[in-house]
């Protein structure tokens, strides 16, 4: 039986690679595994900011895991989202997470940061 020959060179680079993706996939980590909020599906997705903010704030307010108060939380998860799909968001799209946000603001009676 004839084995192939393996260098080490090609095995320091495939571990190289992986290293590489895990650190590059740790925002889709993040979403799938972490549990600060119990996010209603699809709520970046909707077209009302005020709905966006309610949602948002609705898990924020009844989650138990959460590490901070409940506002902070959800501008949080907000942020994330925002930040998360760069510029693959859409002008209008990134607009109305943009006034999510003013809205979530409106709905904890907080002023904008200055």
């Amino acid at each position: 039986m004839v084995r192939p020959i393996v260098f080490s060179r090609d095995v320091a680079n495939s571990d190289k690679k992986l290293a590489a993706m895990k650190k590059r996939r740790w925002s889709q980590r993040v979403t799938a595994t972490s549990n600060a909020l119990d996010l209603d599906k699809g709520v970046f997705s909707s077209t009302d900011p005020r709905g966006i903010a309610r949602s948002l704030k609705r898990s924020a307010d009844q989650s138990r895991r959460r590490k901070t108060d409940p506002f902070r939380s959800a501008m949080s998860m907000l942020n994330f989202y925002i930040n998360r799909a760069g510029r693959k968001l859409s002008k209008s799209r990134r607009a109305r997470l943009q006034a999510a946000k003013g809205e979530l603001r409106k709905l904890y009676d907080r002023k904008p940061a200055e």
